[in-house]
């Protein structure tokens, strides 16, 4: 019981901390801008970096993060996608975080909602002309993950590659337990302190992230620790497993949420999986 009432949807508690630059390393030319993007009736509040190498267009990851996340989290990878000729996007969900800059009302926080504001996004980066929107990356953290994975199914031919780090693929299974009936679901439900509506919970029983995990059919790279007590590994386990085209890095000891060096050893398999460079 105590596993379900902490669930899976967890934010990502120490990403944001977890991503500082290694001591003395210089950091790439880059620029950075705030960006709002327009979305049912509302803006979509992010931060867009660029790398400044004098390219006219540049590939793309968007990063999306977890349960009551922010942008902040997605800036982590700035540095390092900025290395390899990336831009990067990270934003707030709307109704995703009691903090979020988009609209802060978690009662009406909803995992389709939010896979729809993503695509949102993808549609406005592709019409953009400094985006190579043949390199267009999803990244999703946690239930950010659980998000990416719906919304890269939803566009095959859109999104090129995903990247999944602790994918809370967990949240239906985990919810539908806690709630075995629709009648068992109250108005509002508190989670960490988070206030929750009951659509919320009525739009999981009936998802199946494993349906969206085998209709995707492009590269997929998985991180995720396996002493993660939020997400059980064994959930990426079977992703990896039916996912078309994936593989699984598995961080001995890690959790849910990276420690430092945990952090940068993912950000190295990141690297080489946007890069193809070998080990």
């Amino acid at each position: 019981m105590k596993r379900l009432l902490t669930l899976c949807i967890l934010a990502v508690l120490a990403l944001s901390l977890a991503a500082r630059r290694p001591a003395g390393e210089a950091m790439p030319p880059l620029a950075e801008e705030e960006l709002s993007i327009p979305h049912a009736g509302r803006s979509i509040y992010g931060v867009l970096s660029k790398p400044l190498d004098g390219q006219k267009r540049h590939p793309l990851v968007i990063v999306s993060h977890g349960f009551n996340g922010t942008h902040h989290s997605g800036r982590s990878y700035f540095d390092m996608l900025a290395r390899i000729g990336y831009m990067c996007y990270t934003f707030d969900f709307p109704c995703g975080s009691t903090a979020s800059r988009s609209d802060a009302n978690t009662l009406n926080m909803s995992v389709l909602d939010e896979q729809k504001a993503l695509e949102a996004i993808v549609r406005y980066f592709r019409s953009r002309p400094d985006v190579d929107k043949r390199h267009i990356i999803l990244l999703g953290e946690s239930q950010g993950g659980l998000v990416s994975t719906l919304a890269a199914a939803s566009m095959k031919r859109q999104v090129e590659r995903l990247v999944l780090v602790f994918p809370a693929l967990c949240i239906p299974d985990n919810w539908n337990q806690r709630y075995p009936q629709p009648a068992d679901i109250p108005d509002t439900t508190l989670l960490w302190q988070v206030p929750l509506g009951r659509r919320f919970f009525m739009e999981l029983r009936d998802m199946d992230p494993y349906r969206a995990v085998q209709s995707y059919r492009r590269p997929v790279l998985i991180v995720h620790g396996d002493a993660d007590p939020i997400v059980p590994i064994d959930y990426s386990r079977r992703a990896v497993r039916q996912f078309r085209h994936a593989s699984l890095v598995e961080l001995p000891g890690a959790g849910h949420g990276f420690s430092p060096q945990d952090f940068q050893t993912s950000l190295v398999h990141i690297r080489r999986f946007l890069t193809g460079e070998k080990r």
